[in-house]
């Protein structure tokens, strides 16, 4: 079975040649997120906090798309421009995961595309892996 592409209006839409996600043998792997608003296409306002929330809501939005969810997720990685801000980061990022614990990657990067400040992708389960 070759794989799904997975698409949302609720996220915003690819930038380059990529797709939102793709779903194969089980398992679901998104393209990075960054803080975009999905309706104007624009950077959300705010620092690292309003950014990451953000992303994390992109990304929720891919994962309903594809069956899935928050609690489905088993790895996440993080791209950061600022170590200082991995705190700010890790609070939002533990409030939307909540007791779940998916592994995590956390790398710092120069830049990010449009200015961002955070980047995350993940791999979830869907279907019947879950």
């Amino acid at each position: 079975m070759p794989p799904r592409l997975i698409s949302t209006a609720g996220a915003p839409k690819a930038i380059g040649p990529y797709s939102q996600a793709l779903s194969a043998k089980g398992f679901l792997f998104t393209a990075g997120q960054v803080a975009l608003d999905p309706t104007s296409g624009e950077l959300v306002a705010g620092g690292i906090s309003e950014q990451t929330a953000r992303a994390l809501e992109n990304l929720r939005a891919v994962l309903q798309a594809a069956g899935s969810g928050p609690s489905d997720v088993i790895k996440t990685t993080v791209f950061l421009v600022d170590m200082a801000e991995f705190a700010a980061m890790n609070e939002v990022y533990g409030r939307f995961f909540g007791d779940h614990r998916p592994a995590r990657s956390t790398v710092a990067v120069a830049a990010l595309p449009r200015g961002a400040r955070v980047e995350i992708e993940v791999i979830a389960v869907v279907g019947d892996e879950r």
